[in-house]
């Protein structure tokens, strides 16, 4: 009786899971869905043609190049900030702490004018550099929290042997830990990506319109209603989304095995 119950919470969950795409696909390819049609009447390829047109595609490629930028910014930042707070005491480190997480727990809406203000003084607003570095700000505490745990687990004990057998801190940071922390690397890597591909309100604010990325151009048409863009949209976003987790899922098994 239990394994009946468990394999029906499992079909309904897949159920769940899958509807609400297929619903979406199918608002892609209809310009008209309407009560009480279990399908549409009439077809269209319009969403799919402006979907897969040059410059849908090149704010699609710069969206993604944007987020891998500010995925490589991240890590660099976060391996030695994960590791003064995870494998060290010194004075300040719980305002440290806080300080590195606060961008989780203080909305972003109230902090995001003052940033906008400052960038203009320094002149990165509107610019791709200004939207690189406003986007590291969601990032960095998640990434810090992940290296952190695996750094907690893992210890410093094999850095120091490496250093006792004669290996200088270079080839003990190579050698030792980034290979004992890359499952840390790999999860952060990819929890930042989707965080920074799907950052609407802080790139419309320090971008000003003039660097584009893809939620960018994806939300006017939600708010408008236009369902078949927007279901489209919606799409792409997944499947990029999905397509990063499992590359990440397979490089973490690759690398245990």
């Amino acid at each position: 009786m239990n394994k009946k119950i468990k394999i029906l919470i499992i079909d309904f969950s897949i159920i769940f899971l899958i509807l609400p795409l297929l619903i979406l696909i199918v608002w892609g390819f209809t310009n008209s869905w309407v009560y009480p049609n279990l399908l549409p009447r009439n077809y269209s390829l319009r969403g799919l043609e402006y979907i897969l047109n040059i410059e849908n595609l090149k704010v699609l490629l710069n969206s993604i190049l944007i987020s891998f930028i500010v995925v490589i910014i991240t890590i660099l930042l976060s391996i030695p900030a994960a590791r003064a707070l995870s494998l060290y005491e010194f004075r300040g480190k719980k305002f440290f702490e806080m300080l590195i997480l606060s961008p989780v727990i203080v909305p972003t809406i109230s902090v995001a004018m003052g940033i906008h203000i400052v960038f203009i003084k320094f002149g990165m607003a509107n610019t791709l550099i200004g939207v690189i570095v406003i986007n590291l700000l969601p990032c960095i505490p998640y990434a810090v929290r992940i290296i952190s745990d695996v750094y907690m687990l893992i210890g410093d004990k094999f850095q120091i042997q490496a250093r006792v057998l004669g290996a200088n801190k270079l080839d003990a940071l190579r050698f030792v830990t980034i290979p004992l922390i890359m499952p840390g690397i790999i999860g952060a890597s990819s929890m930042c990506f989707i965080i920074s591909f799907s950052q609407y309100f802080l790139t419309l604010i320090i971008g000003g319109g003039v660097v584009k990325t893809y939620p960018m151009i994806m939300f006017p048409y939600i708010q408008s209603g236009d369902r078949t863009i927007s279901s489209l949209y919606s799409l792409v976003f997944i499947i990029v989304s999905l397509i990063v987790l499992i590359l990440t899922e397979r490089s973490i098994k690759k690398y245990y095995r």
